[in-house]
């Protein structure tokens, strides 16, 4: 007769040296979630959705150093520098979609944030054997990209100890780029090659292991927080509106109505008619409305004001009168 062993009580996943990952928090099989396989499906997403509230909580600790870490990299933005996001499997692919939505969410340039993972863009979709552990392939990526001092890295990876990213984030720091590391454990080899770590902490998954869960969903809300804060710190919005939106499909045609409409305060055919002549850019449209000028001064004007649409607007009408 088969014995069928009891699940896991709240061990690492299996029975390894104590410096292999599985002593780690993101690796250890939760006595929480010991009979995950018995539940139906609403049991599963609900245990999913408790453990998912805790992300918040565990990124709130960390904000003033996630502050830091975006305006490091609006700094290096600014200067002409870039955001390069760095990693593999999952957190290669959270810095590749937040890479990937800059230009269309910011109207910034493509090469300016830029998600590198390991394996190439064929590890997007399709597991690429070995190439976490290739450190060479971490350096040449680096190499490749020539990552420098007006640069910010970010290395991302929930172990904080995948030889890829390890190695690049490395690289990275040797080459004089702005390094921070991205982690779910504390005191990582990741962590001990950056000028910043931001060491978010979101212990065991309902599947063990499984760091697409909250790992993941941790990495996809830090890496939102960098990226966001140092575009509306370079002048991306106007307000909380995305002023530099591009218009490249009929849901953003329409979005780029809405703001212009709102922002300069006329009706939607008027909005759409100076969108037209400024090429679509809602940024140039709102100041041709609102300064009553043409589109080539208000393509001066922001030129002047790098961009920031308030400081151009500042600039071009008069000051409010005073009353005595």
């Amino acid at each position: 007769m088969t014995t069928i062993p009891d699940p896991p009580t709240g061990r690492p996943a299996a029975d390894v040296a104590p410096d292999s990952i599985a002593v780690l928090s993101t690796e250890v099989a939760s006595v929480e979630f010991a009979d995950l396989d018995q539940m139906d499906a609403l049991g599963i997403v609900t245990a999913m959705n408790r453990q998912d509230r805790t992300v918040p909580e565990a990124i709130a600790a960390h904000l003033p150093a996630i502050a830091e870490a975006a305006e490091t990299a609006y700094r290096s933005l600014r200067a002409g520098g870039r955001l390069i996001d760095v990693g593999c499997g999952t957190a290669g692919r959270m810095g590749v979609l937040d890479a990937s939505e800059c230009p269309p969410t910011f109207g910034s340039d493509p090469a300016s944030v830029l998600g590198i993972i390991a394996g190439g863009d064929v590890a997007l979709r399709t597991a690429v054997e070995g190439s976490e552990d290739d450190e060479a392939a971490g350096i040449a990526a680096m190499d490749e990209v020539g990552a420098g001092p007006h640069d910010t890295v970010v290395g991302i990876a929930a172990s904080g100890r995948t030889p890829y990213t390890v190695s690049a984030l490395a690289r990275a720091r040797e080459r004089g780029a702005h390094t921070i590391a991205l982690a779910c454990t504390i005191g990582s080899p990741l962590a001990a090659q950056a000028d910043l770590a931001l060491e978010v902490v979101t212990g065991p998954e309902v599947i063990a292991g499984s760091t697409r869960l909250k790992a993941g969903t941790a990495q996809k809300l830090v890496l939102n927080m960098i990226s966001s804060a140092a575009m509306v710190r370079l002048g991306k919005t106007y307000g909380n509106r995305m002023v530099d939106v591009q218009a490249t499909n009929a849901k953003l045609r329409a979005r780029a109505i809405s703001i212009v409409a709102d922002i300069a305060e006329v009706d939607h055919p008027t909005a759409r008619d100076a969108l037209t002549e400024a090429d679509g850019h809602a940024k140039t449209a709102c100041l041709m409305l609102l300064a009553h000028c043409t589109v080539e001064e208000a393509h001066r004007l922001l030129d002047l004001a790098d961009g920031n649409l308030r400081r151009a607007l500042t600039s071009a009408l008069p000051p409010s009168p005073t009353h005595h």
